[in-house]
């Protein structure tokens, strides 16, 4: 987390997360890592019970924009997700192989698949959740891995612009604002 910022917790408010690999290199350049990063996301979304407004998962990072957990904190949440994939590719890629073609083998550990920091940005209004989607689902076709959002799958671009469910649970924009409207009576 950057000096100077501050999270706010327990305001209702959504997280708009950003972390990044090691070094910011594409360690997440396979789609089968990519793939394993969202079964691992959909696991903890459950364990701690939050709402997913969006995410994306680029080679060298992943945006997401999440609810406050019912069961720990954000960053818990957070550092959950790293671990569990980090423990799973590394299980199954082995401690010593290459988590990416060229890479020397050995060269990263499960404290080194990750930078130890995230950025974590109080999103308290419905136009700023919908910049942050935007901001997110363009990722891929700014950096040029596809020419429309909709081609890159390791997104939630295609729940919101096709109604289709993905491997991971999204809860959309509506959801978020029904939990902080003030209740009327």
């Amino acid at each position: 987390m950057p000096w100077g910022l501050k999270r706010f917790h327990e305001t209702g408010a959504l997280h708009f997360i950003t972390w990044s690999c090691r070094d910011r290199q594409p360690l997440l350049a396979k789609p089968a890592h990519r793939d394993l990063l969202i079964r691992v996301l959909e696991q903890m979304r459950n364990r701690y019970r939050f709402g997913l407004i969006g995410f994306v998962i680029m080679p060298e990072h992943v945006h997401m924009l999440i609810s406050e957990p019912q069961i720990e904190t954000v960053s818990t949440v957070i550092g959950a997700v790293k671990l569990g994939f980090t423990r799973r590719v590394l299980s199954r890629d082995g401690p010593g192989a290459p988590l990416l073609a060229g890479v020397r083998s050995g060269d990263f550990s499960d404290h080194h698949f990750w930078m130890k920091r995230d950025y974590d940005f109080n999103v308290f209004s419905s136009p700023k959740v919908a910049e942050k989607l935007h901001y997110m689902h363009q990722n891929p076709v700014v950096r040029g891995l596809v020419e429309r959002p909709e081609d890159w799958k390791w997104s939630s671009f295609r729940f919101y612009s096709c109604g289709e469910n993905g491997r991971v649970k999204l809860n959309d924009g509506r959801w978020w604002e029904e939990k902080i409207q003030p209740k009327v009576s």
